[in-house]
């Protein structure tokens, strides 16, 4: 195979991350394991749900006097007076009784400080609905809601007495809004309680500390770090996108004698003048100090790689194949999620003839209707960025942008086209296509019917540049591959000794200075 022209970067910043899948979640459960969980359930789960209605019976009520007439839509002034005093004492008792009566023994680290010391909580790693338990042993802070939730039936009211931060899924300035009345509440003085946030803004299995959201980081005033972990032998509480489902997660921790779970609040971290203009690195540096002291890794994962697993599910790749880190990935390369969306999709029309969700040179040659061969070979040398003989999505969206989209401006289909049209006579016939692919491919029986069948949109026999542009903008992976080849064709000519040989490359091919400053240089 010809030797590269140039050298294929291998930044280690669009390196995957070398941790498990995040958003998965297995239990495991022996045949013995079974039996007790079904011995000891049916005792415990009608027991155990009876004592809880019993309790949500008697302090539900209070909690209704506590919030009468208070908004639906969340309030601008904190609740004072006896109002105050009654709501956060039936929440506060209703809440260690709720969490007691479902078997979960609590143990309490470090010390939480005042508001005025640290007005919001940062509450890590988040991996189950059962995390509201540290809004009772933090003293009953604010947190983040949907709006929706406070009209909930009987959990509405004891959720307003929180007066929590509301977001609303059908306001386009929520967000804004949000960050707004989080600063409002964190720069009080002490007036609200404080803001309780989980930073990472999903759930995952507690093997790693995803990308911290910057909420709770924009106020740019101290923020206390907490600690959640569940030491038990089998883990039920777990909830992520792909595992046991909520009512699943219920009763299987309902039919747990007790389930242990260590809240450990951390010395708060004051930002510096530099954290506080750069919210992104205040967040940065409070998730590295909270996962050293959990002993896990970090990574860049986000909601968004949620959102795109769950498609890849449904494109019928394995699940694992959507995890890209979409934030830094979207950053660094400069994607929209609609666009890593549609990529997905024509990854899965090529990943689907293989097995695993990967892409090997095989199903890369199938897909670009060529054979293999060495200038084919080139080209999925650079999409194959780990040197493993395959492609997953990650490098597929990598090389997409970076390497094939650059080399398929404007101008390179134009020279391609007049490469093509030999006879410049505006049009390109199969013969002259299937000359000039045969030469530069290396293979001299090379059937492209079915390649200039598709190209050829109106079927007329004839290539116009119109229909030649329309499908290189749809398929840059064509672009890169004829760019590769003209490089291969000067690096040879200049060995050679012969630079009248082949025309100088153009202008828009990759080189490795030009790969870096679009994406990899770029900080994280």
């Amino acid at each position: 195979m010809p030797q590269r022209v140039f050298a294929l970067p291998r930044q280690e910043s669009l390196f995957p991350p070398a941790v498990l899948n995040p958003f998965v979640q297995e239990i495991k459960l022996t045949t013995a394991d079974k039996i007790r969980l079904l011995l000891v359930g049916s005792v415990l789960v009608p027991l155990r749900v009876l004592c809880l209605t019993v309790l949500l019976v008697v302090s539900w009520p209070l909690a209704a006097i506590a919030t009468l007439c208070s908004p639906t839509k969340g309030t601008s002034q904190p609740i004072k007076g006896w109002r105050r005093c009654l709501g956060h004492a039936v929440v506060s008792s209703a809440g260690r009784a709720f969490f007691f009566l479902m078997g979960f023994r609590v143990t309490v680290k470090g010390k939480r400080v005042s508001s005025k010391e640290a007005p919001i909580l940062a509450v890590a790693p988040h991996s189950s609905f059962f995390d509201g338990i540290v809004c009772v042993i933090a003293g009953l802070p604010s947190t983040v809601s949907r709006s929706e939730n406070l009209t909930t039936p009987v959990f509405g009211r004891f959720l307003r007495c929180l007066q929590p931060v509301l977001v609303s899924r059908l306001d386009p300035d929520s967000r804004k809004n949000t960050i707004l009345e989080i600063k409002r509440r964190a720069t009080s003085c002490g007036e609200w309680p404080q803001v309780l946030i989980f930073p990472e803004g999903t759930c995952t299995n507690r093997s790693c500390l995803i990308t911290f959201k910057q909420g709770a980081f924009i106020p740019g005033v101290p923020v206390q770090p907490v600690l959640l972990r569940y030491p038990n032998s089998h883990d039920t509480v777990t909830w992520t996108w792909q595992g046991y489902k909520a009512r699943e997660i219920l009763l299987l921790t309902l039919s747990q004698l007790y389930t242990n779970v260590e809240v450990e609040f951390l010395p708060p971290h004051v930002p510096t003048e530099e954290e506080k203009q750069v919210p992104s690195l205040f967040a940065h540096r409070v998730r590295d100090t909270m996962a050293i002291a959990l002993g896990v890794p970090v990574t860049d994962h986000t909601y968004e790689d949620c959102r795109l697993m769950i498609s890849a599910g449904e494109l019928t790749l394995p699940m694992e194949a959507g995890l890209v880190e979409f934030t830094k990935i979207s950053r660094k390369l400069n994607l929209k999620w609609d666009n890593i969306k549609k990529e997905l999709e024509g990854f899965a029309v090529i990943a689907n003839e293989s097995k695993g969700g990967r892409i090997g040179i095989e199903e890369f040659a199938s897909f670009l209707k060529l054979p293999i061969s060495p200038a084919l070979n080139e080209l999925f040398t650079l999409f194959d960025r780990n040197g493993d003989g395959t492609v997953d999505f990650r490098e597929y969206v990598i090389g997409l942008t970076v390497l094939c989209r650059p080399a398929n401006t404007k101008g390179t289909i134009q020279m391609l086209f007049k490469l093509f049209d030999v006879d410049d006579d505006g049009r390109i016939t199969q013969e002259e296509f299937t000359s000039l692919l045969r030469s530069s491919l290396g293979v001299p029986d090379l059937d492209v019917t079915k390649l200039f069948q598709d190209i050829d949109a109106d079927g007329s026999g004839k290539i116009t540049y119109t229909e030649f542009e329309d499908f290189a903008l749809k398929h840059p992976e064509y672009g890169k591959l004829f760019t590769t080849y003209l490089e291969l064709q000067r690096h040879h000519a200049l060995y050679s000794g012969d630079t009248d040989q082949v025309a100088a490359p153009p202008t828009n091919t990759v080189s490795p200075e030009a790969e870096d400053s679009a994406s990899d240089k770029k900080e994280d």
